[in-house]
């Protein structure tokens, strides 16, 4: 990508599409109305699998709906620029080009490839012209405990890259010791080093405690001008759970009806089957409505993901299940 990037090549980006959040001041009264139940939020999640079930053709349509939204990510150690063009290879061509020819939806893409650093200039030149963004985990990722200055300056760098999404990583002990101000000034920093890139803030969920936490670390995050809440980095041993996903999904629609402005989703870690994705955008569509139910405002952080989808959209298709290992994402 460059930046004479055309509107058609940048048609995934959430930015174009809805009026960018721009923040708040913090309301320290606002967030300390933010509570969770948790045996309510628990049953309510535990309900959802068994109450919503799709067959046939609105299965393959919602299954084609995950991918759109799928920021396809590799995070590894021995990444190379190979793998990160073969990941791209695959973001163009999700599905086997027959199936999506059977199923009406060529051109189908996912929305953004998800790397490091290092390999934003690799992904940006195998993905050039295909519409879709390059995203990069940034300040300190995983753990953010780099020193704060490095932490801005790696986004700051990264949007030279051609990054055109920023995943940042928030301090968890300013919410675990309740440094909300603390936390605000941080996401605040990190949302004006993104300049025109946007930003999802990363609320690595498994290691805040309670789901009251959760609540009150999204409310915070969205007045500071975060674009999306994203549950986990993908490397917590706890990652993206429906409990979790209704307290975010709650916050963003009270922050939507308090402020008008829409800010995204993006849940990772932990999803790899099919059936767990069309219970997740389930959810979405009861809790923030159709809206969101596009990749501008929600996004599947995974990687196997998609090999599931791939083999029983196949199955919809042919009446035959493949072996997983011709899915490979990479």
């Amino acid at each position: 990508m460059t930046e004479t990037m055309s509107r058609s090549e940048t048609s995934l980006l959430p930015q174009l599409h809805e009026p960018r959040n721009p923040g708040m001041p913090l309301d320290m009264d606002r967030v300390m109305r933010c509570t969770a139940n948790r045996s309510a939020i628990e049953r309510r999640a535990a309900s959802l699998p068994g109450r919503r079930s799709v067959k046939k053709d609105y299965q393959a349509a919602w299954l084609a709906r995950a991918i759109s939204c799928i920021d396809l990510t590799t995070l590894a150690g021995d990444d190379t620029p190979g793998r990160v063009a073969r990941l791209c290879a695959k973001a163009r061509q999700p599905v086997r080009a027959d199936i999506l020819e059977a199923l009406g939806l060529e051109g189908l893409t996912v929305g953004a490839v998800c790397v490091y650093h290092d390999m934003i200039a690799p992904a940006v030149a195998a993905l050039e012209g295909s519409g879709i963004p390059v995203a990069a985990v940034s300040t300190g990722f995983p753990a953010g405990l780099s020193p704060f200055p490095l932490r801005v300056a790696e986004i700051t760098e990264s949007v030279k890259a051609g990054a055109r999404e920023i995943d940042i990583v928030i301090s968890r002990r300013h919410v675990l010791t309740g440094d909300w101000q603390a936390l605000y000034d941080e996401m605040r920093a990190f949302r004006e080093a993104c300049g025109e890139a946007h930003v999802k803030a990363i609320l690595a969920t498994g290691e805040l405690g309670t789901l009251q936490n959760v609540a009150r670390a999204s409310m915070v995050c969205m007045m500071a001008g975060a674009d999306f809440i994203k549950t986990s980095t993908g490397k917590e041993s706890v990652n993206a759970t429906l409990p979790v996903s209704l307290v975010m999904m709650r916050a963003i629609r009270e922050f939507y009806e308090e402020t008008g402005y829409r800010v995204g989703y993006k849940p990772a870690g932990g999803i790899s089957k099919a059936k767990d994705a069309v219970t997740y955008l389930a959810l979405v569509k009861e809790e923030l409505g159709d809206r969101w139910l596009r990749p501008d405002l929600y996004r599947f952080g995974a990687s196997s993901l998609l090999g599931d989808i791939e083999r029983q959209l196949e199955h919809h298709v042919t009446g035959a299940y493949s072996a997983s290992w011709r899915h490979a994402t990479s």
